[in-house]
C-alpha cells in the first residue's frame, strides 16, 4: 500500500474508504497543475454540509448520496496533498474545521427529518438525542486534539471516528427507503458511541492526572 493513501491514525471504515474509493480518484486529479488540496476540501465540505438541509427537507436518499460523496472526497484532499507534496499543517487544520461544519449539518438534518416525519417519539426526546449526538461527535475530535497538546495518552484510537460516524448516517439515510424512520438508528448510535468514548477518555485523563 502506498503511503499517500492513508494516515496511521485512520481507523477501519475510513481506511477502507480511502483505499478502495478515494485512491481510485486521486491519481486522476494529480495531473491538474492548477488544482490545490483546499479546493477539494471545499467541494467535499459543500457536499457534506448540503446533505444536512437536504435531509431536513425529507430527501433522505439524496442526502445519503451527498454525504457519501463528501466523505470520499474528504479522503481525496489529503491523498492529493501527500501525492503532490502539498501537505501542510494549515491544510490539515482547514480540513478539520470544515469537517465539523459537515458533521453538524448532517446531525441537524437527522433531527429535523425525524421531527418532520413525524417520528413516534416526542420531539423533545429527538432533540435531546441530537444534542448528545452532536456534542459527542465534536468532543471526539476535540478531546483527541486536546489530549495530544497536553500529552495525555487516551489509549488506542476510538472507532467513533468521523469516517464511521458519517458512514452510519449515510447508511441510515439510504435505509429510509425500507423504513422511513431509519435515521433514528444513526442518531442513537452517535449519541451512545460517542458519549461512551468521551466518558472513557475522561476517565483515562483523570487516572493520568496528578493529585491536586
Amino acid at each position: 500500500m502506498n503511503d499517500w493513501q492513508t494516515k496511521p491514525s485512520d481507523r477501519f471504515v475510513l481506511r477502507w474508504m480511502k483505499i478502495h474509493l478515494a485512491a481510485h480518484i486521486t491519481p486522476h486529479l494529480s495531473g491538474y497543475v492548477w488544482l490545490r488540496p483546499w479546493m477539494i476540501t471545499l467541494v467535499s465540505a459543500s457536499l457534506g454540509i448540503s446533505a444536512g438541509p437536504v435531509l431536513a427537507l425529507g430527501w433522505a436518499w439524496t442526502a445519503g448520496c451527498l454525504g457519501a460523496c463528501g466523505q470520499v472526497l474528504d479522503g481525496v484532499d489529503g491523498q492529493f496533498a501527500r501525492l503532490t507534496g502539498r501537505q501542510s499543517r494549515g491544510g490539515a487544520f482547514w480540513d478539520s474545521v470544515w469537517d465539523r461544519y459537515a458533521d453538524g449539518a448532517m446531525v441537524m438534518g437527522l433531527i429535523i427529518y425525524l421531527i418532520r416525519l413525524p417520528f413516534p417519539w416526542p420531539p423533545s426526546i429527538v432533540i435531546g438525542l441530537g444534542y448528545l449526538a452532536l456534542t459527542g461527535s465534536n468532543l471526539i475530535s476535540y478531546t483527541s486534539a486536546r489530549a495530544e497538546t497536553l500529552q495525555i495518552s487516551l489509549g488506542s484510537p476510538t472507532l467513533a471516528s468521523r469516517g464511521t460516524r458519517t458512514a452510519v448516517m449515510v447508511v441510515a439515510a439510504w435505509g429510509s427507503i425500507v423504513w422511513p424512520g431509519s435515521p433514528i438508528i444513526a442518531l442513537v448510535y452517535l449519541m451512545v458511541h460517542t458519549q461512551l468514548a468521551v466518558i472513557q477518555r475522561l476517565y483515562r485523563a483523570f487516572r493520568a492526572s496528578e493529585p491536586i
